[in-house]
């Protein structure tokens, strides 16, 4: 039997892999699901800080009105630690698309998360995001791993 930190950790891992694909279909409600209603929320662009799951889902409809088809994200190095009622967990997404304007979307960003246990579920109560960047160039593209 798997202790109750690994179950936590698996609930959780099950979670980002089902945002993956609500991500490439656009589905704002499945890709919030597990998300607390008063959500904190840092972003990569702005505004910088979004405060409640109406404002996230308002972000990510805006977000998804500007491609010409699926978003793709792969999760790399998703790293948590799951208590019994909080847990935290760091990864690294890889988002890629094309845009209505015909640019393409070829992005890191770095995310870290705090979740609690609310009424026997996992829900994200804190997100981070953040992008690479080059002080010098602007935005750079990460090294994955460091020897």
């Amino acid at each position: 039997m798997s202790s109750p930190a690994n179950r936590a950790e698996l609930e959780i891992c099950r979670l980002a892999e089902g945002w993956k694909g609500a991500l490439r279909i656009k589905d704002v409600a499945a890709r919030t699901v597990g998300y607390a209603p008063d959500v904190a929320l840092f972003d990569v662009i702005g505004p910088l800080q979004h405060t409640g799951l109406a404002a996230l889902r308002q972000r990510l409809a805006d977000w998804f009105d500007t491609f010409d088809g699926p978003v793709d994200c792969e999760i790399r190095d998703l790293h948590v630690t799951a208590g019994t009622d909080t847990a935290f967990c760091h990864s690294l997404h890889h988002f890629t698309g094309r845009r209505l304007d015909g640019s393409a979307l070829d992005m890191w960003v770095r995310f870290t998360t705090g979740l609690r246990r609310i009424d026997g579920s996992w829900a994200i109560t804190h997100e981070h995001a953040s992008a690479p960047l080059s002080l010098s160039d602007g935005p750079d593209s990460p090294q994955l791993s460091q020897s």
